[in-house]
């Protein structure tokens, strides 16, 4: 691959160097940790000081971790779980508490499963936002009622980076006995945030996003909160979720989390270079907009609309140059529709269809950003001239 710089880790995190030296040695403990012998006993050790490592991070109880696959089954377990008595009771039979709430910027995974219980007849009310990207907070606290059950809110978009006031909203949400979900993927290491302080139900998390293994996350469950098991079967994690546990993944999310809490300077520098792209971007080119500029964001993250390019086009140009990037959720890649998330912001199709996002990671420096800046304003130039002739520039 001739990358010369990665600026696409919303999408995905690589796996942090060191990690390549650890590895290795998590892989002699092969054994299955539910097996009582001597072979089972080490990755079972390698399970609790992962999970107690994740806990810290979180300053939780390590009851309160649930290892699984990621945040997309994380979202469909507890979102499923906590609908799955009031849709197995008869309509006049339902409790009080049969609503749930939730933003129409979520991930895939999150609107999806709420579109799904919409399909099944139980009311969502969809918490809409505006072109900053941020919540509407008189509708929240207008439908916000005692027949909420559920209310679900990303702790940061992972398109164009916006970061929600989850205290705000979680706060609010128990004042009228509702539980609160946040699907917190995108703020590890890319946000400062004090998890205690936000007060969720519930948390999700993929490993993948925060320089881990893929394929391994986990839920942060609070103690004695209702829980349905998605997948049946042996007793792990407490029987709250079956399946031999994925060892090594989940001692590198452990590994990465302890790194992480000693590494916080990382974030401040994403957002200086961030922001020093930005400018660039806004000098050299014109008509682009950036979105959510006036609201908290991601360091790492700079969405942006350039007007007369398609973003398709711009993303594949890009890429041919050695500058991986994208248009959106990487969960949505190939479908060309464009981006619910931008339409609920209240885009047009076109705006949508112009947009790029650039998310920075760890490791990115100032000088590849300095030649992306130059390789994307040749590119939109080319693009601009190819699509509206030279009467664009006059």
């Amino acid at each position: 691959m001739n990358v010369k710089a990665y600026l696409d880790h919303n999408a995905t995190t690589p796996i942090w160097e060191t990690l390549y030296e650890e590895v290795p040695k998590w892989m002699k403990s092969w054994g299955n940790p539910s097996s009582i012998h001597q072979t089972g006993r080490a990755p079972k050790n390698i399970l609790r000081e992962a999970r107690k490592q994740i806990a810290e991070y979180l300053q939780v109880s390590p009851l309160e971790i649930v290892f699984n696959s990621g945040a997309s089954e994380g979202n469909n377990t507890v979102i499923k779980g906590l609908a799955e008595k009031i849709l197995l009771e008869p309509m006049q039979h339902r409790t009080e508490k049969c609503e749930f709430m939730c933003s129409t910027v979520e991930h895939p995974s999150v609107l999806k499963t709420y579109q799904w219980l919409e399909n099944k007849g139980l009311k969502v009310h969809w918490i809409p936002v505006n072109q900053d990207g941020e919540l509407s907070l008189d509708f929240y606290e207008q439908h916000l009622s005692e027949k909420v059950l559920l209310v679900s809110v990303m702790g940061a978009n992972n398109e164009t980076g916006n970061v929600f006031p989850i205290a705000k909203l979680c706060q609010l949400a128990h004042q009228k006995g509702a539980l609160f979900h946040c699907d917190g993927t995108q703020l590890m290491g890319k946000a400062e945030f004090d998890f205690t302080s936000m007060n969720v139900d519930y948390a999700t998390f993929s490993g993948h996003k925060f320089y881990a293994l893929k394929g391994i996350g986990f839920l942060y469950i609070k103690k004695n909160l209702p829980y349905t098991q998605l997948i049946h079967g042996g007793a792990q994690e407490r029987y709250r979720r079956s399946g031999t546990e994925n060892t090594f993944g989940i001692a590198s999310m452990g590994y990465m989390l302890e790194l992480m809490a000693k590494e916080k300077n990382k974030i401040l520098t994403m957002q200086l270079l961030r922001d020093d792209f930005e400018k660039q971007v806004l000098q050299r080119i014109s008509d682009v907009r950036i979105t959510g500029a006036k609201a908290p964001r991601l360091a790492n993250t700079s969405h942006m609309m350039i007007d007369g390019v398609d973003g398709e086009t711009l993303l594949m140009n890009l890429d041919l140059e050695g500058f991986p990037v994208s248009t959106g959720a990487a969960c949505s890649s190939g479908n060309p529709e464009p981006s619910p998330v931008l339409l609920s912001m209240g885009f047009t199709r076109d705006q949508a269809q112009s947009s790029l996002r650039v998310s920075l990671g760890w490791g990115t420096e100032k000088q590849q950003l300095d030649l992306f800046v130059e390789t994307l304003e040749k590119i939109v130039k080319r693009l601009r001239e190819i699509k509206h002739g030279q009467k664009y520039f006059n």
